[in-house]
């Protein structure tokens, strides 16, 4: 595995140190998810959920992707962080349950 510079994981790890971000990556290991999903999910706005978003897509943990009149989001596993990110969240409790809710209350956007 290649190394990675300090001050480069340290930015990594303060932008995943915020629970909404981190919230956001265990969320996107299960399902790719848009913003008005993540609006839905976390009960915050939609400029505050795209600034999470883009803060993530900024630093290369995130792509994003157009269907159709959507923009999804879903982790880059080309990024240099991918593997640290997989370790990580191999410690946390998943999020699956809350992508299964918002299937139930039927905000799960598919573009299938």
């Amino acid at each position: 595995m290649e190394k990675i510079a300090i001050d480069k994981m340290a930015t990594i790890l303060k932008l995943l140190g915020d629970q909404t971000r981190l919230t956001m990556i265990l969320l996107l290991k299960e399902s790719d998810c848009c913003v008005c999903e993540f609006v839905e999910l976390f009960n915050m706005s939609q400029p505050s959920i795209s600034q999470h978003v883009r803060k993530l897509k900024d630093a290369g943990l995130v792509n994003e992707t157009r269907r159709g009149q959507w923009i999804f989001y879903s982790l880059n596993k080309e990024s240099t962080f991918y593997e640290v990110i997989l370790s990580i969240t191999e410690h946390l409790p998943t999020q699956e349950e809350k992508i299964i809710q918002l299937e139930k209350l039927g905000k799960k956007i598919s573009c299938d």
